[in-house]
């Protein structure tokens, strides 16, 4: 069970507890020496990586996209043990060791209530047997996206939502999915929302984003999500300034998003169904945008990030975009051949 308050340590300081921790096992006879000191190390190095990617010190405000960096980060780091004058990469093994070690504190840390949620959980750098550490596609193709967003716009014909009967859930549901699809926040960000955030200004519909480190961003609403907030607005009851309630009439907490999305999914074609997490869907929003022709710094300040190098980790591969590109190549046009 997860303690009551979370305890925001450093990273450092968390780090710190949790090799202590596993030192105490070689004692009790939990763990061997030499494998202690290799999870030592490795959250050690962890902490230096952390701080070089200029990350958050506080170990609770690290998502999924910040452990992937670090995990990126250690796959590009030479291999100490192996000076040589090409200066060797980590090999496939240690960047899967890696992994497992950060992971091995986060699933401490979760349980010991320094984190609310693992970001283990939306890291998208998998461990490959080969090839070490590798970005895995997250992102729906378009027709997984557009059966995702046709079944939460067109739910089923007297669904019913779950627990009081005066929350529309379906309808709380269908926004949801549209919101993470469509304009890409973080899930902390989507959970964070209030209704005040959200305004219309000449017309248009917007959302006042806090994102991360205090920053705001304000994102104008696709008129098929402006109608489905709407709609949820004129059902939603309650005095709770959150935009996303419960059906007990509470802020929407971050564990339960995923399971919406579970729900929507479930209405899809099985032919153009794939499971996918809120971060999937993140990047759903960034590869779409950007295969769409639409300027890299909209799409930067459509999710929020500082940099336009930060948009690689977003842009995942879509099924036969090359042969789309080759075929509308501009300088076939322009030869009318």
């Amino acid at each position: 069970m997860r303690p009551a308050e979370l305890n925001r340590l450093s990273v450092e300081e968390a780090a710190d507890r949790y090799v202590e921790l596993v030192r105490a096992k070689v004692v009790t006879g939990g763990l061997s020496r030499a494998t202690a000191e290799v999870y030592a190390r490795d959250v050690q190095t962890f902490v230096r990586l952390s701080a070089a990617c200029r990350l958050s010190g506080v170990l609770d405000d690290l998502s999924g996209d910040d452990v992937d960096a670090v995990l990126l980060a250690f796959a590009r780091k030479p291999d100490e043990r192996r000076k040589t004058a090409s200066g060797e990469l980590q090999s496939a093994a240690s960047q899967a060791r890696f992994r497992r070690s950060v992971s091995a504190l986060f699933k401490h840390a979760a349980l010991a209530g320094w984190v609310q949620l693992n970001p283990m959980a939306a890291a998208t750098v998998v461990a490959r047997e080969r090839g070490g550490l590798r970005a895995e596609r997250r992102a729906l193709t378009r027709e997984q996206a557009q059966g995702l967003i046709g079944a939460a716009a067109a739910p089923e014909a007297g669904e019913e939502g779950r627990g009081r009967r005066d929350q529309r859930t379906e309808v709380r549901d269908a926004l949801i999915v549209l919101l993470l699809t469509m304009v890409g926040p973080r899930v902390s960000e989507l959970v964070r929302a209030n209704v005040e955030d959200f305004y219309t200004n000449d017309g248009e519909r917007y959302w006042r984003i806090f994102g991360k480190g205090g920053k705001t961003r304000d994102v104008p609403l696709p008129r098929l999500v402006a109608h489905a907030l709407a709609a949820y607005l004129e059902v939603r009851t309650g005095e709770e300034k959150a935009l996303l309630l419960s059906w007990r009439g509470r802020r929407l907490a971050r564990g339960d998003v995923q399971g919406v999305i579970d729900r929507v999914q479930a209405r899809v074609d099985p032919e153009r169904r794939r499971s996918v997490t809120p971060h999937g869907l993140r990047h759903t929003t960034a590869t779409h945008l950007l295969a769409g022709g639409t300027d890299m710094d909209a799409v930067r300040r459509v999710l929020g990030h500082g940099d336009l190098s930060t948009l690689g980790r977003y842009r995942d591969e879509l099924p036969g975009e090359l042969e789309a590109a080759m075929r509308a190549h501009p300088l076939v046009h322009d030869t009318g051949v």
